[in-house]
């Protein structure tokens, strides 16, 4: 029997589930989070696995903590009913979806195809790495935020993709834009300065979030050197705020 064919709008998802955004400039607001597998970096620090599974695990009802297995690909007809599910059970809750990973714009011609109608349930905010402008382009129509990484060298191990970050912040900045960087205690002050020079030359309106590394242990970063790396990015760029992943602290997804 030959094996069915698998719709090009389907995509390979790990979550779907309802939590309280722990990073950036919406820290604190409910979302719907949809994270994609994949991803085309693979950073020292990162503590998600991205790697594509078989099934992807969708939350019995909003916030519940309860996960049914669902068989991947995932089509857009039943994460579109699930969150109109959602919607009615908890009317008002939700401020946005949260497109998150491993990296969603490795997805981009199946996102491309599933945004104008998710967009009408709720706005759409992007979480992505900051280093595919060209997929940003084909989605961006439909974002209504975009958090975007600049991934360092002391941090990933591999050289920061200083021209791809260049690219995705003049795209980006066409929709409501942040900028985080992550920096532990051998971030340099040199590559801080090249992260609030390259904002201040590209998009001078978007504020930058110095997300302190958060291992096992909790803050792996002082708070005097996190005194000393905001008052060095704002001696550039004055638009930093200093944010932790809060939903750690709150035992939370």
């Amino acid at each position: 029997m030959p094996v069915p064919a698998t719709a090009k709008t389907d995509a390979q998802l790990l979550e779907v589930f309802s939590s309280i955004q722990g990073e950036g400039m919406l820290v604190g607001c409910r979302q719907v989070f949809i994270r994609f597998a994949g991803c085309n970096l693979a950073c020292r620090y990162c503590d998600t696995p991205f790697e594509p599974q078989d099934a992807c695990r969708i939350e019995d009802a909003p916030g519940s903590g309860v996960f049914v297995g669902v068989r991947n690909p995932v089509s857009l007809d039943l994460v579109h009913d699930t969150l109109c599910q959602w919607l009615k059970v908890l009317p008002g809750a939700h401020h946005s979806i949260s497109l998150t990973g491993g990296e969603p714009l490795v997805h981009a011609d199946a996102l491309a195809a599933w945004l104008p109608s998710l967009q009408k349930l709720l706005p759409v905010h992007l979480e992505t790495n900051g280093t595919l402008p060209a997929a940003l382009e084909k989605v961006l129509p439909w974002l209504d935020n975009v958090a975007m990484d600049i991934k360092l060298e002391s941090m990933t191990g591999v050289p920061t993709p200083w021209d791809a970050h260049r690219k995705f912040l003049r795209a980006g900045r066409k929709t409501s834009l942040q900028v985080k960087v992550i920096a532990g205690e051998e971030t340099s002050v040199s590559e801080l300065e090249k992260v609030a020079g390259l904002v201040a030359k590209e998009a001078p309106e978007v504020t930058i979030i110095l997300q302190a590394y958060t291992g096992d242990r909790g803050i792996a970063v002082s708070g005097q050197k996190l005194l000393d790396f905001q008052g060095r990015l704002a001696g550039i760029h004055p638009l930093v705020r200093v944010i932790p992943q809060t939903h750690r602290f709150m035992d939370i997804l």
